[in-house]
């Protein structure tokens, strides 16, 4: 996977490419990263990269044509408009997909995350301001990406969450045991974690945990999962039930959970599963 982030202040990116587990897949080939300064493609002498936006309103917008110009020195290919791809659809094929980080683009989440892993090439557009001249969106830009639904003063946080989100992702980062059981790999959020000491203020390790039993630790994993899921992010449970993502064993912990919760009631909701086993 190869990164080239467009930015205004190449220097906050810069960082998190030096560092841990990025440094190291760097290092092994696995990951390529290169910034790119819009500034160095403005043309005046003060490298101006914005000005007021037409019709008026708060705020500066950043400049076209600096944009373009970068876009373009990274490998940026314009999007074909409908009647080119008709007459030529096999043009572009490679072109490296482009994402503008935005406030009012797609909310970004861990099956997003794995989607876009999956590709060669990224090219991240970090806006400022008030954000970018749309004649660029229009001509350049594949997904506008939103990492929730508040408002930065920089596009540069959000490229780096989801670099972060994403590079781990790619063969060869971080070993796929280590992403079996995270939040969201499977629609539940991960069960709690316990290191030495066996006692902390009074505080002790789960005797499961230290029992050697791997078919109940096991089990002890996915109750724990589904309880905190049900508990901070019950969203999360309403869509995999939806999709059918869960298994025979965590749908009927997830009724009797819930009957728990309930006191008693809401048992026909899940009725026909609490003797399935996968």
């Amino acid at each position: 996977m190869n990164y080239t982030v467009l930015t205004l202040f190449p220097e906050i990116v810069d960082a998190f490419f030096a560092t841990s587990i990025m440094a190291k897949a760097i290092q092994r080939g696995v990951i390529g990263y290169r910034s790119i300064n819009i500034r160095d493609f403005a043309t005046d002498k003060h490298h101006k990269c914005d000005d007021a936006p037409y019709g008026g309103g708060a705020g500066m917008l950043m400049l076209p044509e600096p944009l373009g110009r970068a876009l373009e020195y990274a490998g940026a290919q314009k999007k074909l408009m409908p009647a080119e791809a008709q007459e030529a659809p096999n043009r572009h094929q490679k072109r490296a997909r482009v994402v503008y980080l935005s406030p009012s683009g797609r909310l970004f989440d861990q099956d997003l995350a794995r989607e876009l892993a999956m590709e060669q090439e990224l090219i991240l557009l970090c806006g400022r301001y008030e954000g970018i001249d749309q004649r660029i969106i229009d001509s350049y830009v594949d997904d506008e990406i939103s990492i929730g639904d508040y408002v930065l003063s920089s596009g540069e946080v959000g490229a780096l969450v989801l670099i972060d989100a994403t590079y781990r992702l790619v063969e060869g980062v971080i070993s796929a045991e280590s992403l079996e059981e995270e939040s969201f790999s499977d629609g539940l959020l991960e069960y709690p974690q316990y290191t030495r000491p066996e006692i902390y203020d009074t505080l002790r390790v789960p005797e499961v945990l230290l029992s050697g039993h791997h078919e109940q630790i096991r089990r002890w994993r996915l109750r724990k999962r589904v309880e905190k899921t049900l508990l901070v992010r019950p969203d999360l449970i309403a869509k995999g039930l939806a999709a059918g993502r869960f298994s025979a064993e965590t749908r009927k912990l997830i009724q009797e959970l819930q009957i728990q919760s309930s006191g008693g009631q809401g048992a026909a909701e899940f009725e026909g599963d609490t003797d399935e086993r996968n």
